[in-house]
C-alpha cells in the first residue's frame, strides 16, 4: 500500500530483456538514499511511477544505490513501464508503514490503464493537466475525488466524460516528473481503490 505522495524521482540506468518480460536498473539514491532515509531490502515494495514492484536485487556495493526490478509482460503490457528507457526519470515512493501519517490517499499500485496528456496550461500560478483515460476507468472518476497519475495523488479538479482535469501545485511540478510531461505523453492511471469497490457493489448487487 502507498499514499501517491512521491518520495524521490529516480533514473532508469539499464532495461535488459529477460525471458518473462525485463530487468530494470533503477538509480534510487546513494547508500543513504538522501533525504529519503530509506534504504529497501531484498523484497521490499516500491512503487514505480506508480507501479508495484519487488526489490529484486539492492545493496551497498551497488554504485550509486541501483535497485534491479523484474517487471512481467502483463505489466509491460497494461503500463508504461515497457516504453522506459534508459536515461527516463520515475516517480518513486516505498510502501507505507501501518504507523505513518496518509497525507495522500490510498494507492494499490495496481494500475488500472493508460492515459494520455490531451492539454497542458503552463500558468505558474494555475498550471492545470488533462488527461484522457480509458473509458472504463471513467466511472470510477468523481469531482474533488482522488487519482493517481504515475504514482501522484491527485485530485480531480475537472470532470469530462473520458477526460480528467487536475491542478498541479508547485511542490508538485519540482518533486516528480509531472511538470517534464508533453502533450501525448502516456501516463498510468490508478483509480481510487473506494470508488472501485463502490461502484463494482453497485454493479452486482445494486440493481435486484
Amino acid at each position: 500500500m502507498f499514499t501517491g505522495l512521491i518520495q524521490h524521482v529516480g533514473v532508469v540506468e539499464r532495461v535488459e530483456q529477460r525471458a518473462a518480460g525485463v530487468r530494470l536498473s533503477v538509480r534510487i539514491g546513494g547508500v543513504e538514499m538522501g533525504s529519503w532515509g530509506y534504504v529497501p531490502e531484498l523484497g521490499a515494495s516500491i512503487a514505480v511511477d506508480g507501479c508495484c514492484l519487488t526489490v529484486s536485487e539492492f545493496g551497498a556495493g551497488m554504485e550509486g544505490g541501483v535497485a534491479l526490478f523484474d517487471v512481467v509482460a502483463e505489466t509491460l503490457e497494461k503500463t508504461t513501464l515497457g516504453s522506459l528507457e534508459a536515461g527516463a526519470r520515475v516517480n518513486l515512493e516505498h510502501a507505507l508503514r501501518a504507523d505513518a501519517l496518509l497525507g495522500g490517499h490510498f494507492v494499490q499500485g495496481h494500475v488500472d490503464g493508460v492515459g494520455e496528456v490531451v492539454e497542458i496550461q503552463r500558468d505558474p500560478s494555475d498550471w492545470r493537466m488533462t488527461v484522457r483515460v480509458p473509458a472504463e476507468l471513467a466511472k470510477y472518476a468523481t469531482p474533488k475525488g482522488s487519482i493517481c497519475i504515475s504514482g501522484v495523488s491527485l485530485t480531480i479538479a475537472r470532470l469530462d466524460a473520458d477526460r480528467i482535469g487536475v491542478a498541479l501545485i508547485p511542490t508538485t511540478l519540482s518533486e516528480t516528473t509531472l511538470g517534464e510531461l508533453s502533450v501525448g505523453d502516456r501516463v498510468n492511471i490508478e483509480a481510487d481503490v473506494l470508488a472501485k469497490m463502490v461502484v463494482h457493489h453497485l454493479e452486482r448487487f445494486g440493481q435486484r
